[in-house]
């Protein structure tokens, strides 16, 4: 999910560059969403593994 959120600010940058500031900010909006969402997933992750206790695998 954090590749795809890399993705939308990547084409958000080109498009800002080249002046489409419609796509530049929807872009940057689904990108912003989308690192969002994987920040909970990974809060949410991070206090399911230590709540179960087990030590994560190296």
């Amino acid at each position: 999910m954090l590749g795809w959120a890399i993705t939308f600010f990547i084409i958000a940058i080109i498009a800002a560059v080249f002046g489409f500031s419609g796509i530049a900010g929807a872009a940057t909006g689904i990108a912003q969403i989308l690192f969002f969402v994987f920040v909970a997933f990974l809060v949410i992750s991070l206090i399911a593994n230590a709540l179960r206790g087990k030590a994560p695998k190296a």
